[in-house]
């Protein structure tokens, strides 16, 4: 499957603007650490990008992923494509998170949701946005309340990266597609 087949994919089954920029981040940061790992880039990429495509048609646990992940093996993508994205979804108890791809995906998700939190508050968006920033807003219950703060720091521990290190690079692969994600400063 070519990227090309992955976005049609994604907007055929995602229309809110919100979403499709999340999994472009996703994808973005988990290219990158595959990237830096020596690990298949496109595989990667993929299943960054691809990892919650179903989830504004079926956003109830278990539908989510497995809706999605019927569709995949429908499709023809590899099985370890496909179980990486059942991986993401912590109910899914015979799915655990074994491979670095599985764990670089958990590690990804949550934290670039908050990171596109954190920035949209910011008048410079992604520029300039620091680990510290990030770990203050973390502990704010009420900031992007529905990301879940354990699973950033789990997922990071789970990697193996510390979790600042972490935090700066997914910022830094954000960065590299700021515009497409909506997040450059406004222009004045």
């Amino acid at each position: 499957m070519s990227r090309e087949d992955d976005l049609a994919l994604m907007r055929e089954y995602t229309k809110n603007e919100g979403l499709i920029r999340h999994m472009l981040a996703v994808e973005v940061a988990v290219r990158a650490y595959a990237h830096k790992l020596g690990e298949e880039e496109e595989k990667w990429a993929t299943v960054g990008l691809l990892h919650d495509f179903d989830y504004e048609r079926w956003p109830d646990p278990p539908d989510h992923p497995l809706k999605g992940s019927a569709i995949l093996a429908e499709r023809g993508y590899p099985a370890d494509v496909i179980y990486a994205i059942k991986s993401h979804a912590d109910y899914l108890e015979d799915c655990p998170r074994v491979s670095p791809l599985d764990k670089a995906l958990y590690a990804c998700d949550e934290l670039c949701g908050f990171i596109t939190a954190c920035a949209l508050v910011r008048p410079t968006r992604l520029e300039g946005l620091k680990p510290k920033s990030v770990r203050k807003k973390m502990k704010t219950a009420s900031f992007a309340a529905a990301v879940n703060r354990d699973d950033i720091v789990n997922g990071a521990e789970d990697f193996g990266v510390e979790l600042n290190e972490h935090i700066t690079f997914c910022i830094a692969a954000m960065q590299t597609i700021a515009e497409e994600l909506d997040l450059l400063p406004p222009a004045e």
